[in-house]
């Protein structure tokens, strides 16, 4: 069967996960084997050393990749190394244009290093395309769009965004790491790359750290295959082993995140200790009608993820997962 034809769940099972053809198991071995027999110098059966590939990360990359319904998966040791291998598709001179609310990690990587190497780095409000279109630059070459954002859950018309890109000549990114590919797919809205923190939803268990890039763009796939096997920030067997277990149940973790969200996110907006709940699920969010449009299942409904940001005044808390001057981030996955 075509693989554009099987449900995401089917896909998240099936793909890279054949039977072995030698011994007919339903699930194929963990290769960690680092070095590969080669017939003669350059001749061997697709593989050599494992920094250049190994089966185990064919089968990883080809699975996140359908999900994403992408042609190639590029996998790396954290989202970070993800993000950090993509610009190094910059050249000397070049601008990107980043979201004023990207998460933290992403602002520190341009601001405190590749600023340093030459690179010219923009920050604005992606809720506005105007404002987006007023950073353009002759010089810029990418668009890295987070949405929703890590932690104030601003949102991003992707599909606007990505005609903007393709008026310009520039290459659009996007970190989907909140909404995982059950809840959105920016490559279906114009997108040339998509990064996933897969420490997050995809992995879903807390035991691993991981990150992903994503795209149907032949180029580009070269180039971040190059990097990935010249920078050397690859996963190894076991943790790819991992992502693989963790994608087969990838959908409904991430159906039932967003249910309980959605409703601890409704009476937290009715709780009268709360003075600001954010979550694009809630008609008072300002973003409700894109949220509503852009970020959707594999049926077609509406889905607007589990991370939740409330502001609470004069009450003491134990337990939070993010912090930010004004806001808690409640991330409710383990909540039933």
């Amino acid at each position: 069967m075509e693989e554009k034809k099987l449900g995401f769940n089917t896909k998240a099972i099936h793909v890279g996960n054949e039977p072995d053809e030698v011994t007919g198991a339903v699930i194929p071995s963990i290769h960690t084997s680092s070095t590969f027999q080669q017939e003669a110098v350059g001749l061997h059966k697709g593989y050599d050393y494992s920094r250049a590939g190994n089966p185990t990360q064919s089968r990883m990359e080809a699975n996140v990749a359908s999900l994403e319904n992408g042609k190639y998966g590029i996998a790396f040791s954290s989202g970070m190394a993800a993000i950090s291998s993509l610009f190094q598709l910059l050249k000397k001179g070049e601008h990107v244009i980043l979201g004023r609310n990207v998460y933290g990690g992403t602002y520190r990587l341009v601001v405190d290093v590749l600023q340093n190497h030459g690179f010219e780095f923009s920050f604005v409000d992606f809720r506005d395309s105007d404002k987006v279109k007023g950073e353009i630059k002759s010089n810029t070459s990418w668009i890295f769009v987070e949405t929703p954002t890590n932690p104030l859950l601003e949102l991003c018309d992707i599909h606007a965004v990505s005609k903007l890109c393709k008026e310009s000549n520039i290459r659009l990114a996007v970190d989907n790491t909140f909404m995982s590919p059950y809840g959105q797919n920016p490559l279906d809205l114009g997108a040339d790359v998509v990064m996933h923190s897969a420490t997050k939803f995809i992995g879903g268990h807390s035991d691993l750290i991981a990150g992903v890039l994503i795209t149907n763009n032949d180029d580009l796939a070269d180039q971040l295959y190059f990097i990935q096997k010249s920078v050397g920030a690859v996963l190894s067997p076991f943790d790819l082993w991992l992502l693989l277990r963790s994608t087969k149940t990838l959908g409904l973790r991430v159906q039932c995140q967003s249910d309980n969200a959605f409703h601890i996110a409704t009476r937290l907006h009715d709780n009268k200790l709360t003075s600001g709940v954010i979550y694009p699920g809630l008609e008072s969010h300002p973003q409700y009608e894109l949220a509503s449009r852009q970020q959707l299942n594999p049926n077609g409904d509406s889905i607007y993820g589990s991370i939740i940001s409330f502001k609470l005044d004069n009450v003491t808390f134990s337990r939070v997962i993010w912090l930010s001057p004004h806001f808690i981030t409640l991330d409710p996955c383990n909540v039933i």
